[in-house]
């Protein structure tokens, strides 16, 4: 087995608040209902119950998550479910109304069936959830514990921990595996991850499917830019991307020129807006943590990747895009001119990058999830924030045609610096510090991406030993400091 996550699995399209405590529970809820169909214990079941323990009892509420439980057990999943459907489907629930198991059997539902026991954590995972169906005579029909360990994924009680299900042919476990299997087989690290996705999928459904992701990340930021009002919950903090965006837009008509570092910030804080809101968003690897790796890339898009400011050093077999210019098979370049002057060929040009952005972080951020965490309850922010942070970057120096030892750099120098960063979000809600968060750390992948494309690629602490620094840290790290909302600015911050 590997390390590796498919992209589509570590970039997943669902909704807001939060990876591990909506999307997970939603998962989670939805699994056991299609069990129980499955199973064909449906008819039998009189009765629904859940029990959140841990991270997720402590801060369920802010995070939406027994409105995500009821959405899941109707048979509703994050990728496709409409994101107002799941906002207060728990909160506004009248007692006594039928919930409609699996989409198709309808059973009685109180509020109350949905248990918070924050000060009970399972020893598997701090993000525990325990569904049980009962009959008519309130005797157990099915029981299943479910774990959401971090990015929307979960895993049952009794299932095997192993990372990846698929036997990828280009396995790897740690980056330097990563870069050696790269050196020996003459690839880049998104080609290596290619290859692996096209051991599941067509070429063409790989690409298609990549692209995919990035019009959702795309879409969350141009709808962040544009949406004004007070998101949900009892902060009633002002959305302000939108504000930035018509300042940069009023400053840039007066100057004459573009402000990208002051975009990339709006960037970040137009997606974790729509995060917080509850919207349609991008897992990436987290949503707490959604910012991050959509800002960076529609950073490059917009000033970067027609600017000439990207400078290519390889041929790929795909005809990927390597700095300013398309590549074919042969390795020759299209005219810079005639492709700046066709929007079609721009566009194909900006979209192979961004498919190379995506798979080499891909590859970056699975070495996290196996070898240390992407979950917030388990490690901190520093999983979190940290691990996006360092997948961007590493994703931004691979675009500006760096080397496979300048991307392991880069996302060693972003990851180095986010070690410690502690989750501690006030009222329990995915906005303070969460939105702002999003924004610093962009901007810290773009500087670590410069930093490690002025190097050669060497240098003295190698990535595996930061991933392996924040899994020991967040192991000391206090409880108090990961996701619970029991320490931090959580407590220092006064509520009104």
């Amino acid at each position: 087995m590997s390390a590796y996550v498919s992209a589509f699995e570590l970039f997943s399209i669902g909704v807001g608040p939060s990876s591990s405590h909506t999307v997970g529970p939603m998962r989670a809820a939805r699994d056991f209902a299609a069990r129980l169909r499955e199973a064909g214990a449906l008819p039998r079941v009189a009765r629904v119950a859940c029990t959140l323990f841990g991270s997720l009892g402590a801060t369920g509420l802010g995070h939406g998550t027994p409105d995500a439980v009821v959405a899941g057990l109707r048979g509703e999943a994050p990728e496709t479910v409409d994101p107002a459907s799941v906002r207060a489907a728990w909160v506004d629930w009248s007692d006594g109304a039928m919930l409609t198991v699996d989409g198709s059997h309808p059973v009685p539902f109180a509020k109350a069936d949905i248990a918070f026991a924050a000060r009970t954590r399972l020893p598997a995972h701090p993000n525990a959830m325990t569904l049980t169906a009962y009959d008519e005579d309130a005797a157990t029909v099915a029981e299943e514990t479910y774990y959401s360990i971090g990015g929307g994924f979960i895993r049952r009680e009794g299932e095997p921990t192993a990372v990846s299900k698929h036997p990828y042919p280009l396995a790897f476990d740690t980056a330097a595996e990563l870069l050696a299997l790269c050196d020996e087989q003459g690839l880049t690290i998104a080609e290596a991850a290619r290859r692996n996705e096209e051991s599941l999928r067509g070429e063409q459904e790989v690409a298609a499917a990549l692209d995919a992701i990035w019009d959702a990340m795309a879409s969350c930021v141009e709808g962040g830019l544009s949406a004004e009002g007070v998101l949900p919950g009892v902060l009633k903090v002002k959305r302000r991307a939108s504000t930035i965006r018509a300042q940069l837009e009023e400053s840039e008509a007066d100057r004459g020129r573009e402000l990208p570092g002051e975009w990339l910030g709006a960037f970040a804080l137009a997606v974790n807006e729509e995060n917080a809101s509850g919207g349609r968003v991008v897992t990436a690897p987290t949503n707490g943590a959604a910012g991050i790796v959509p800002a960076v890339a529609m950073y490059w898009w917009r000033f970067l990747a027609d600017s000439g400011l990207s400078v290519g050093n390889a041929v790929t077999p795909h005809g990927e895009l390597v700095g300013s210019a398309l590549l074919d098979v042969d390795g020759r370049a299209q005219d810079a001119e005639t492709a700046a002057a066709d929007d079609a060929v721009a566009e194909a040009n900006r979209r192979r990058g961004i498919r190379r952005y995506l798979l080499t972080a891909t590859a970056l951020g699975s070495l996290f999830k196996a070898n240390a965490s992407i979950s917030g309850a388990e490690g901190g922010c520093q999983a979190e924030v940290g691990s996006a942070c360092a997948m961007a970057a590493g994703g931004l120096t691979a675009v500006m045609g760096g080397t496979n030892r300048q991307i392991e750099n880069a996302a060693e120098i972003a990851m180095e610096h986010h070690l410690g960063l502690t989750c501690d979000p006030v009222a329990g809600l995915v906005q303070i510090p969460c939105i702002e968060r999003n924004a610093i750390a962009a901007s810290t992948a773009v500087t670590a991406a410069r930093l490690a494309l002025r190097g050669d690629g060497s240098h003295y602490v190698p990535l595996d030993t930061v991933v392996e620094t924040m899994r020991q840290t967040g192991i000391d790290m206090s409880t108090k400091y990961k996701e619970t909302s029991e320490g931090g600015l959580a407590v220092n911050v006064i509520e009104c």
